[in-house]
């Protein structure tokens, strides 16, 4: 009888796990079905690389679906015989030549719109921008040769390809310089299907590689219109509130959410301008995620105020001594001092309504171009006023070595532009509160 028993136990337990496994069968080819559909029709396959710029990024193990492109497609709103002038004719102006699909209802929704500017050689910083910036942005290109446009336009497609993000939120506008006026659309889109998602700044090097040779000197003879680019980014925003940064400025994650909450309580007695404080990191370090991480890294020496090196009067005025030292501060963005050793030559990165003054298009190249627009502020009455614990980051520790002989030569010819400009900003306002009037032209 025990024996029977036993025999009849072990028979039921057979039969158990012979049930158990017929059902793990099942689960594991109905899961396998699923899968093998999931894999066939899913339309966004490997569509967005990953955002970070300082770490390799993986292959992928299929590329986007890319849309079939000709050269009759109005896929810019772009006809190089239209456009509008600046004010000397020397500028030709383009708006919206491509609007990201969420561009419109973003601005609506975010207070503030992120306005920056571009070349070719410098676009792809706006991958991790956007990776960070949750808002609508505004982005001012230029380029002053028939292959350099196609290029750029060819490169723009393809980060709307390949980066959901930049294909929402960003606003395309585009500018060229009289002198060298480029006159022929001719993009190569067959190249466009051979691009590579995975590796979008190994794209943009053998672009720029083969594309611009013998033409990469053109910031020596053909300085960058900085300033009418940024009024061009500027006055294409939509929302209430404009950052205005260039396109190598990385904000801190989920800034644009923070600065709704900030905004919509923040109480502003007169013209305000809110700073953002600006660091260089070095290039072995990831982002940092918050600014407890940020001061960290500057401690190590891994970080510093941007600019600290090469001209420290660009940013010192905002007083990163006392943005560090500010202890048990609430999470949530707010002001943490205001400016009170404004000097000449700063030049911050703020938020502020679009009501603030233009930057003077008289400064081409490089000097002048961001700290007298942000002098004009001051002589207008505009108080700056620091946020925390938000941040902007430029990626690679700045030395003056590394500093092209150019950039100096743009900057003594714009200092000769600046003597009239400030005759001019005192006549306008009848105010000299850095007592610029009494120094002596240069």
């Amino acid at each position: 009888m025990v024996l029977r028993r036993t025999k009849t136990k072990t028979s039921q337990g057979s039969c158990r796990i012979w049930n158990i496994s017929i059902l793990a069968v099942v689960f594991l080819s109905i899961y396998n079905i699923l899968l093998t559909l999931k894999l066939m029709y899913t339309p966004d396959c490997a569509r967005s690389p990953s955002p970070a710029l300082k770490m390799p990024q993986k292959a992928q193990k299929c590329d986007p679906p890319r849309q079939s492109y000709s050269q009759n497609d109005p896929i810019f709103k772009l006809d190089l015989r239209l456009g509008r002038w600046d004010t000397r004719l020397q500028y030709k102006l383009f708006d919206n030549i491509l609007v990201g699909e969420r561009f419109a209802s973003l601005s609506e929704f975010h207070k503030t719109c992120l306005a920056t500017q571009t070349s070719l050689d410098k676009i792809a910083s706006l991958i991790e921008v956007s990776a960070n910036w949750n808002g609508p942005i505004s982005l001012a290109t230029f380029a002053a040769s028939d292959d350099e446009l196609n290029s750029l336009l060819l490169y723009i497609l393809f980060l709307r390809e390949c980066n959901a993000k930049i294909r929402e939120q960003v606003s395309f506008h585009f500018a060229f310089p009289q002198s060298q006026r480029p006159r022929n659309l001719n993009i190569d889109f067959d190249k466009l299907q051979q691009m590579n998602c995975a590796n979008p700044f190994g794209v943009l090097q053998q672009l720029v590689k083969q594309y611009l040779k013998g033409t990469t000197k053109w910031r020596t003879k053909l300085p960058y219109p900085q300033n009418h680019l940024r009024n061009l980014a500027r006055k294409n925003c939509q929302s209430k509130f404009v950052f205005l940064t260039d396109v190598d400025i990385i904000p801190s994650r989920n800034m644009a959410e923070e600065l709704d909450a900030f905004l919509e309580q923040a109480v502003c007695k007169g013209q305000c301008a809110y700073v953002i404080p600006t660091y260089e990191l070095d290039d072995r370090v990831r982002f940092p995620p918050n600014k407890t991480e940020l001061i960290r890294l500057a401690n190590k020496g891994l970080a510093r105020p941007f600019h600290h090196k090469v001209f420290i009067y660009n940013q010192f005025a905002t007083n990163f001594t006392k943005w560090q030292s500010s202890l048990n501060e609430i999470p949530e963005v707010h002001i943490s001092h205001p400016v009170t050793n404004f000097e000449f030559l700063y030049e911050p990165f703020y938020v502020a309504p679009d009501t603030v003054p233009p930057h003077d298009e008289r400064f081409v190249g490089y000097g002048y171009t961001r700290n007298s627009q942000v002098y004009e502020m001051y002589v207008a009455g505009y108080e700056f006023l620091v946020l925390s614990p938000i941040f902007t980051c430029h990626w690679g520790l700045q030395v003056k070595r590394t500093r092209p002989p150019w950039r100096e030569h743009q900057n003594n010819l714009n200092r000769k532009h600046f003597d009239g400009f400030k005759r001019e900003i005192f006549a306008k306002y009848d105010k000299d509160p850095l007592h610029m009037m009494s120094l002596r032209k240069n």
